[in-house]
């Protein structure tokens, strides 16, 4: 028997949900003020707009936005700010808005269906392929989650003047798992404004320093306008737009909507839904694209066109940052600290979050909360504190790591993208709420540009670190399945629609 939300449905219906397998428990899901009440005029009117409801649902958009602030973002921001000065502001802008796009296609599907994008792949595509996909996954989760734990584990090093080694900073940062499971215990409501903190916290710190640094306003306002670029500086550019999309946040978007009581009874308290929750994911990139820019601009008037422009890093940057510009009321040195602090530890909390949608997803795991926790904080804490041990003493071999681990999550973008469109455009799976042609074409040319930007990235690294008549046929093996599945996974897609129309009536054809 075919599940109940991928049964053929009529144009006014939508997905109904199976009691199984939810993101979120009833009793854990905030209720929105008037969804039981009755509609006078019908299931398929939308109800009025009210800014009580508006910020009942703020908040996963603001949980997503962290993967837009992280450490490896910040990294990629005051490199190309410092390399490419404000030329490359246009680029930020588009690239946070192609990740809004993305972002607003996962928080449909999963207000949908009521299913997150993990479990529809589990569902959705043959066991081996939604095993492939979760390795993938988990991969991309782990080479984010190393980048954010020594984000934080670096800024713990300043703000301890030294005294706590890179180690010790991610054994420190490990214990947010904790904290997760000890705000989720009083609500989604407390974790999310935990997480709002954080972000205000980036907020003011960055802010601090565009303050300090005082950018350039006019030259500022025409890197946002005015498209440039130039060769050497597509290094930079194709690292902004690589760290914008991180696969684990396609997944975990998905889920974080599910957050909300919605009557899917009705389809206008969907339609709600999803604009609130498109008003509030907007307002979130927003405010993450400013902070970006606070960064970006901060190192473009402090370094572009100096000698140290090329060797600035996580690492060194608040140190040149204090050289340049000294102590003042709060030393330049600790803002940029807590903010990196705030960053590592926001996203490291967010990746435990999506680790346990990922793997609970794939698996269809039925666990404790702690358990679970515990395993996706491992996944990624044990191979950071090898990391931490290996490169504590080496600057040059931290940057060469994080370029491996861009590496690493670059090649799984078309393993959360692709299925996320699939899905989202299948009448089968969303009902009336499948995207129209316009806007998946739209979607289809957003993530062909990523891919192919980030292909580009894997080109230029692999040709310059790959060595070795061994090691090519190795690489060369390894990109020819890489693509085969790719293809594969679009093909998948794009029958899926006349496999699953035909499945009801061979089943009608078999009880005859």
């Amino acid at each position: 028997m075919l599940p109940h939300w991928n049964m053929p449905r009529e144009d006014n219906q939508v997905p109904l949900l199976s009691d199984q397998d939810v993101a979120y428990e009833s009793g854990e899901k905030v209720h929105i003020l008037g969804i039981n009440e009755p509609d006078e005029e019908g299931s398929s009117v939308v109800p009025p707009f009210s800014w009580k409801k508006l910020w009942l649902f703020t908040g996963p958009g603001f949980l997503m936005s962290i993967a837009f602030l992280d450490p490896g973002n910040l990294e990629g921001d005051l490199q190309a700010g410092a390399i490419a000065g404000y030329s490359l502001l246009w680029l930020l802008m588009w690239a946070t808005a192609m990740g809004l796009l993305v972002q607003l296609l996962s928080a449909r599907l999963g207000v949908a269906t009521g299913r997150h994008l993990a479990e529809l792949c589990r569902e959705e595509y043959p066991t081996w392929v939604s095993m492939v996909l979760w390795v993938m996954a988990e991969l991309a989760l782990i080479g984010a989650d190393i980048q954010e734990v020594i984000g934080s584990a670096i800024a713990i090093k300043i703000l301890s003047n030294g005294i706590l080694p890179l180690w010790a900073g991610v054994v420190v940062t490990a214990s947010d798992c904790f904290i997760l499971l000890f705000l989720e215990n009083y609500g989604v409501r407390k974790l999310e404004a935990f997480f709002a903190v954080l972000i205000a916290t980036m907020a003011v710190s960055f802010a601090w320093m565009f303050g300090e640094t005082k950018p350039t306003g006019t030259e500022l306002l025409l890197g946002v306008l005015i498209p440039k670029l130039s060769s050497k500086t597509i290094k930079q550019a194709v690292g902004v737009v690589g760290c914008i999309i991180m696969p684990h946040n396609v997944f975990l978007h998905s889920a974080l909507v599910q957050s909300r009581e919605i009557d899917y009874s009705k389809k206008g308290r969907v339609q709600e839904a999803l604009n609130y929750y498109s008003i509030e994911s907007t307002v979130a990139l927003i405010i993450s694209f400013i902070i970006n820019l606070f960064v970006m601009t901060v190192f473009a008037k402090a370094f572009y066109g100096t000698e140290i422009a090329s060797s600035i890093g996580l690492v060194n940057a608040g140190q040149y940052l204090q050289e340049k510009y000294g102590g003042g009321l709060f030393p330049i040195l600790y803002i940029w600290s807590i903010g990196l602090l705030a960053a590592g530890q926001s996203s490291t909390i967010t990746g435990t979050y999506a680790g346990q949608f990922i793997m609970g997803g794939f698996l269809n795991l039925r666990m404790k909360k702690w358990l679970r926790a515990l395993i996706t904080r491992s996944c990624a804490i044990i191979p950071t504190i090898v990391v931490a041990l290996v490169f504590d003493t080496s600057e040059a071999a931290l940057d060469v790591l994080n370029e491996w681990l861009n590496v690493l999550q670059s090649i799984q973008i078309p393993f959360a993208l692709l299925p996320l469109l699939c899905l989202v455009s299948k009448e089968q799976i969303m009902g009336t709420f499948k995207i129209g042609p316009a806007l998946k074409i739209v979607a289809w040319l957003v993530a062909a540009l990523v891919i192919v930007i980030n292909g580009y990235l894997l080109l230029d690294f692999f040709s310059s670190e790959v060595t070795g008549v061994i090691f090519t046929t190795v690489v060369c093996a390894f990109t020819g399945a890489y693509l085969a599945f790719i293809v594969y996974l679009v093909y998948w897609g794009f029958t899926l629609s006349v496999r699953r129309h035909m499945l009801p009536a061979k089943l009608a054809q078999g009880m005859e």
